[in-house]
């Protein structure tokens, strides 16, 4: 019996004790999340440096506006929401395309041309971030309409501020492929963010004090991220010839025009509804708009880790390009289904479990706007396809088409509907504006989805099946969550649903093609 444990122990040790093999394992996690050797490990290292980032920053910062949501109650909330959401629309000009031309342009230049890319993205990010800041200041207050809205600009115009500086020097990390970086800067400002909020809400619970708590955190971002430029910072000032300054802002126009729609696309409601009805209305519309908008960190961090890739694919490639896109589209449903359905079916549930009972009339509004992940997911994978094939003026057309049908339907729903009506009208012109987006891809490169989705579709249905059944016998809406997407993960395992074998193989390793 001795000499049985013994042996036990004695492989337990070597399997997971022995220190040459820790050191063996912690060498494989370096290489993993600091080298690029595939393809396919690029992206995941990308994608798992970007995760980390931004669901801990954002997660950080949820905690924090969860936090100030309730203390300060769905009208100062609100008028927060609504200062920031009222300076956003004078922030078309701080970075109209500069940044994703950097990354595309830069992915596939030499060391030399990156320098000077990033000198003249630079040089032409400094002229707009400060446009940006001076109509911030000196032309939004003149549209404030809510009482203490416009003694939050000017912070607002600081958060700007440093938060283009850390934006700009996160394109050249991402440019490089480096998103440790872009990581770790993002994260240290949601992090100061989330501390110092907690202090300064402590110490006056006020919007102008949780203003404050923003600048700082974002102002620590900045600092982080010119600390991890330091060794390139010289090149930021190498002598710009003015040919290059022109194709950058030829290239980047069409990314102002879509920068300006959608701004009417993403903050028309807010400005609507404040026209339209109360501060405490913003307040409850906007907190369910920043769950929204911690869930569409999925669908950023997947975009930004298969751009360069693209980049380099498109147009050279096709039918490599064609499978990539194939197979991320796959993996955007498989997340987004799930999210879309069960958020839609405990939209109420879930608003008052988060924000408190005084934001659970916002639950039909926050059910709605669960509805468009499932179509804004995988449009903002396309959008990507699209521009890495330098077909801007598609991107142009979607947005117009999504931010003209937003305005009309917001002023017509609204009066009659309320946060709902507002909610009702996003949807619509964000199918509208995706379905387009669809056509203008298929046209570029013909591509087919559903073969990938049919398990993902299936396991789906059986999941809201279960939601429904849990939420009507009043089980906690987190038991009722935790119980669904378990029983989704089954479902996806017993159809033997090739995506997940797929995301197996790229975390723990596979013999690839080469970068």
């Amino acid at each position: 019996m001795r000499s049985i444990v013994y042996e036990r122990l004695d492989l337990i040790y070597s399997r997971y004790i022995d220190p040459f093999i820790i050191m063996s394992t912690i060498k494989k996690i370096k290489s993993f999340l600091f080298e690029n050797k595939t393809t396919k490990q690029t992206i995941a290292k990308n994608t798992a440096w970007l995760s980390i980032s931004n669901f801990g920053g954002r997660l950080f910062k949820a905690i924090i506006i969860i936090y100030a949501a309730r203390v300060l109650g769905a009208a100062g909330y609100g008028v927060f929401s609504y200062a920031v959401t009222l300076a956003g629309f004078f922030t078309l000009f701080t970075d109209p395309g500069v940044g994703a031309i950097l990354i595309r342009e830069g992915s596939k230049a030499s060391l030399e041309e990156q320098r000077l890319l990033f000198s003249a993205s630079f040089l032409l990010k400094t002229v707009f971030v400060g446009l940006s800041v001076m109509l911030v200041l000196f032309v939004a207050p003149l549209f404030s309409t809510l009482p203490g809205a416009r003694e939050l600009i000017p912070l607002v115009a600081l958060i700007i501020l440093f938060d283009s500086i850390r934006e700009l020097f996160s394109s050249f990390f991402r440019m490089q492929e480096k998103m440790q970086w872009d990581a770790a800067a993002f994260l240290l400002a949601n992090i100061g963010i989330a501390i110092i909020g907690f202090i300064f809400i402590n110490i006056n619970p006020s919007p102008i004090y949780f203003g404050w708590a923003y600048v700082i955190g974002t102002m620590l971002g900045a600092i982080a991220a010119i600390w991890f430029m330091r060794h390139n910072i010289k090149h930021l000032f190498v002598h710009v010839p003015w040919s290059r300054l022109k194709s950058i802002l030829s290239a980047a126009w069409p990314f102002a025009i879509m920068g300006a729609l959608g701004i009417l696309f993403t903050n028309t409601d807010i400005i609507i509804i404040s026209w339209m009805k109360t501060a405490t209305d913003v307040g409850v519309y906007s907190a369910a708009i920043r769950i929204i908008q911690v869930l569409y960190v999925i669908p950023m961090i997947i975009q930004m880790s298969t751009l360069p890739v693209f980049a380099r694919f498109a147009g050279k490639n096709n039918v490599v390009f064609r499978q990539g896109l194939e197979k991320t589209l796959g993996l955007i449903f498989l997340i987004s289904i799930p999210l879309s359905l069960g958020g839609a079916i405990l939209g109420t549930s879930i608003m008052q479990f988060v924000f408190g009972t005084p934001y659970a009339i916002g639950g039909l509004a926050f059910s709605i706007l669960m509805l468009g992940l499932f179509f804004d997911y995988a449009a903002g994978v396309i959008s990507n396809a699209i521009f890495a094939y330098n077909h801007q003026k598609s991107l142009i057309a979607s947005s117009a088409i999504g931010g003209t049908a937003n305005i009309v339907l917001d002023v017509i729903l609204i009066p009659i509907f309320g946060i709902a009506g507002s909610a009702i009208a996003t949807l619509i012109a964000q199918i509208l504006s995706n379905t387009y987006l669809w056509y203008a891809m298929k046209r570029i490169n013909p591509f087919s989805v559903l073969p990938h989705v049919k398990k993902i579709f299936a396991s789906g249905i059986v999941m809201a099946a279960i939601t429904i059944t849990l939420a009507l016998l009043h089980v906690n809406v987190i038991i009722n969550i935790a119980i669904s997407g378990s029983v989704y993960c089954v479902m996806l395992l017993a159809l033997r649903e090739n995506l997940l074998f797929e995301m197996k193989n790229i975390l723990f390793g596979e013999k690839a093609e080469a970068v």
